[in-house]
């Protein structure tokens, strides 16, 4: 297959009209539909509807496949441009949100001193995004964040030829509301709380179904759902009855309202990574042994 026929299909896709493809790749709405018909020509079969226009059952199974082999196919190009190009004076840093703690700022200005002309950036972002942007070289390495057993590896998407290196350990525990019944105990299992109310933030908390395969027990459905960042916003609707949440201690340290019960069983930790590729010498390559340090 020919990646600019994929990337062009995925486009079409996404936007529901061969017009506006066109005018977001900056081709022609015929050069677009003469590159569908060679896609489709190649894989000798129809990939799209065109009133409206939308995945047919074989298209929709091939943009299962585009999206990972279109991340492998710029992950190749960034890696070869790192270890072939010149050494790099900016510094782009992916993070999750809880991955942004105190030690970085000062990692960051020991870098600075290093390199005074460099100004960081750091970019937060989903966990789940984070792999593929260090690997596409959208940034140059990411801290990441999420539950682990103690000692394991996260469980990241393969994207690339990626490293990995654990950075932090901290203790979880469970927010509830200052008031709750559960609030003063010193520490409980995760399975006997399978059917309490729980909120939804994904970019901040572990999922439902990633607390059912912790525990092995179904449940923990979510009562409500927080889309933010801000783990503040979260506590409040926590404090506030709206459902509870397994949390890195650090990250319940004088919250208001909240009661954290350190989590026992099963034996978990909030694991940081750093997220690296090939990293030639330079401000991320610094930082990565700073990180690391």
């Amino acid at each position: 297959m020919d990646p600019q026929q994929l990337r062009t299909f995925v486009s079409v896709v996404r936007l529901g009209s061969f017009s506006e493809a066109a005018r977001e790749l900056g081709y022609t709405q015929s050069a677009v539909s003469q590159q569908i018909a060679a896609l489709e020509a190649d894989l000798g079969t129809s990939l799209l509807v065109r009133r409206p226009v939308g995945p047919t059952e074989a298209g929709a199974r091939l943009l299962e496949h585009a999206g990972p082999l279109l991340v492998r196919l710029d992950a190749a190009r960034a890696d070869v441009a790192r270890l072939a190009g010149a050494p790099s004076a900016r510094l782009l840093l992916g993070a999750t949100p809880l991955a942004v703690g105190a030690h970085l700022g000062r990692v960051l200005a020991e870098v600075r001193r290093e390199y005074p002309r460099v100004e960081p950036v750091v970019r937060v972002v989903a966990q789940q995004e984070l792999p593929a942007l260090v690997a596409t070289g959208e940034v140059d390495l990411a801290l990441v964040d999420g539950l682990a057993a103690p000692s394991d590896p996260l469980p990241l998407p393969e994207v690339g030829p990626l490293g990995t290196v654990a950075v932090d350990e901290q203790p979880l525990a469970v927010a509830f509301p200052a008031g709750h019944p559960l609030a003063g105990r010193r520490g409980l299992a995760l399975a006997d709380l399978s059917a309490a109310r729980w909120l939804d933030a994904p970019d901040l908390a572990p999922s439902a179904a990633r607390l059912r395969a912790a525990t092995a027990v179904d449940g923990f459905r979510p009562a409500a759902r927080y889309l933010g960042t801000d783990v503040r916003g979260l506590l409040a609707l926590v404090a506030a009855g709206h459902g509870l949440a397994v949390l890195p201690v650090p990250a319940l340290d004088g919250a208001a309202g909240v009661a954290a019960v350190p989590v026992r069983e099963p034996r978990l930790v909030h694991r940081t990574e750093l997220v690296h590729g090939s990293l030639p010498e330079g401000p991320a390559a610094l930082l990565a042994r700073l990180l690391a340090a």
